[in-house]
């Protein structure tokens, strides 16, 4: 299956039978990303955790009471 990375535009060829590619084939929501970007991305948010001015926003999960 050949792929094309969303943020460098780089083509790469996936095995039909790994788990990414069915991803990739059933949900055409999911994007695919090379290994260069996913660890430069990866590097880039460490950093700015490190940093301490990074904010995560998530939603405050409430506790039910049933």
């Amino acid at each position: 299956m050949r792929v094309k990375c969303v943020l460098c535009e780089k083509i790469d060829n996936l095995h039909d039978d790994t788990l990414e590619a069915k991803r990739l084939r059933n949900r055409p929501i999911h994007t695919y990303m090379c290994s260069e970007c996913t660890e430069r991305i990866t590097e880039k948010t460490n950093e700015r955790i490190a940093t301490g001015n990074f904010k995560l926003y998530r939603p405050i999960k409430v506790a039910e009471d049933f």
